[in-house]
């Protein structure tokens, strides 16, 4: 199956499954046979988007699979979580990062109050 992300001022409002034969010329993927099938399909008043895009499920193209709220960047042709806290920045692999990195001690982590705090399991 073939997953398309239905797009509205470049934040991705919903994602589509698409039969692979649907897309499939001599056993390769075209893009824009998706993209005319949405179209074809006639949902802009159930699904309010204005670009279609191919994404991939096991994030093997386009940086991440999209989900609902990410941002799609025409440019750079990939997709972007949602920036989780504010201080964190987008790194060259468009990744959020947070400002201080994550402890390499084997232990779990989570993110609070600017600073990773450890988190204590019981067993």
């Amino acid at each position: 199956m073939a997953h398309f992300a239905l797009i509205k001022q470049n934040i991705v409002m919903g994602v589509i499954v698409v039969d692979n034969e649907t897309i499939t010329v001599s056993g390769s993927e075209v893009e824009q046979l998706g993209i005319d099938y949405i179209d074809s399909l006639n949902i802009k008043g159930v699904y309010d988007y204005d670009k279609v895009r191919q994404t991939s499920y096991n994030s093997n193209t386009r940086n991440k699979y999209a989900g609902i709220g990410d941002t799609w960047d025409e440019m750079n042709n990939v997709f972007i979580s949602p920036r989780p806290f504010s201080d964190w920045t987008l790194n060259e692999n468009f990744k959020w990062e947070a400002p201080i990195p994550y402890p390499n001690d084997g232990g779990y982590y989570v993110w609070v109050n600017n600073n990773w705090q450890e988190v204590a399991f019981d067993n």
